[in-house]
Parts: structure tokens; sequence; C-alpha cells
């Protein structure tokens, strides 16, 4: 089957309130593609033309507020999405970028996947937003009676938000999860990823003098192959 002819796809209404694109000729497997900040659905073609092939369909979706989705409007959206897909599909899988696994982890958490694959995930909101706030020069008393800042590197703080982390960590993840990491990645340490992959029992790919945000050609080249060998 070629590129071109696996790439056939629909757009299929979910609820009410969204829509997603599915991706490939009939099959009784699926992945749900969750892409990260300022992602789309649009994003997943790439990754179809591999999981295609394999005999997958490609089920993508928008979040809503691409650029500063929070996690109680993901959550549910991707509560819903799974619930379509348990009603479709047999075998259902996972591949998630950047804050959008860690919105499927806390999602899917008690949900049965087959394979997960992770690029460049955000494991540990928590310790992110503590980051900024210590970035911002700012302290979380400060934020707390603020409730939002503005900061210079182009980043909001929103208390809610962390609040939101500190009270939703992500506990096991007892479920087959493949990560590939940059080692250059800003967002999230090295040695979270390890930790999480000792804890997990999951796979782990760094990506030398990589960035978060796998983009040029040479990074493209690595995840494509990647994906293939991993699905």
């Amino acid at each position: 089957m070629s590129n071109i002819t696996c790439l056939k796809s629909e757009v299929l209404s979910i609820t009410d309130k969204f829509s997603a694109r599915l991706y490939g000729f009939f099959s009784d497997r699926v992945y749900l593609y969750v892409h990260g900040r300022y992602g789309s659905n649009e994003e997943a073609v790439e990754f179809a033309k591999t999981a295609c092939i394999k005999g997958y369909q490609v089920l993508a979706f928008d979040l809503p507020n691409r650029a500063d989705c929070t996690p109680w409007e993901a959550v549910p959206i991707l509560r819903e999405a799974m619930n379509y897909a348990k009603l479709r599909w047999s075998s259902i899988s996972l591949y998630a970028v950047s804050i959008g696994a860690w919105f499927s982890m806390i999602a899917f958490g008690g949900d049965v996947l087959q394979n997960c694959l992770f690029v460049s995930p955000v494991l540990d909101m928590k310790a992110l937003i503590e980051n900024m706030i210590r970035w911002a020069g700012v302290s979380e008393n400060e934020l707390k009676q603020q409730k939002i800042i503005q900061t210079d590197f182009g980043e909001t703080l929103n208390y809610k938000y962390y609040r939101y982390a500190c009270e939703n960590p992500i506990g096991t993840w007892n479920l087959p999860t493949k990560i590939l990491y940059a080692e250059n990645d800003n967002l999230t340490h090295i040695e979270t990823v390890k930790n999480f992959c000792d804890k997990n029992g999951c796979g782990l790919t760094v990506f030398e003098n990589g960035e978060h945000w796998f983009h040029t050609e040479e990074q493209l080249l690595f995840l494509r192959k990647w994906e293939s060998e991993c699905i």
C-alpha cells in the first residue's frame, strides 16, 4: 500500500462539541494522536503515513485553545475521544507529543492501551511550573495572590493551573510506553525522564543535540525512523 493510498481520510463527529480526522482504511486497530502546544490534527499526517501501512488507522483531533489549552479543557475531550474509540476499535494505542502526553496520562490512566509513543513528553508539570516561577523571579505566594502573572519569556503563570498540577500528579503508568527525548530539551530534565522510565518500565531513546521541538530535517528523519521501529 502506498503512502498516498493509505492517507485516505475523513472527518468524524465525535460529539456535538468536537470532530476528529480519521486516517487510513478500515482496521480494528487505531492510534489516538494527541498534539502538543500550538499543534493541530494536521501534524498526524506524517505519522499516519507509517502507521496506516502497518495496518492501523489514526484518529487525530484539535485540542481547544491550542496555544493555551488547560488540562480541565483537554482531559474531558480526551476521555470523550477514548469512549468513542472503544466503541469502534478493539485495539487502541496512543501517540502523544509534549504537553499532549501529560494530558493523556491524566485522561487515560485507567484505560487499556496496546502501545504508547511519547515524543518530548512533559512528565512532571508541577516541576515545570515551579521552574518557570523561578525563571520569572517570583514566588509561589506571589502567584497565589496575583492568580496570573505574565513573564518576560513569553509564558503565562496561572495559579489555578499550578494547583491542578499539584493535585493531579502522574502516578504509576502501567502501560507499554516508548519515549523519544531530545538531549537539549529545556522543559523536562533528563533525570526526570530516566526516573519515569525506570519506575514504569518504559523504553527510552535519546536524540543527541536535539531540541524539545523536532523540526529540522535531521531531527524529523530520526523521528520518522523511531516511529517506524516502535509501532
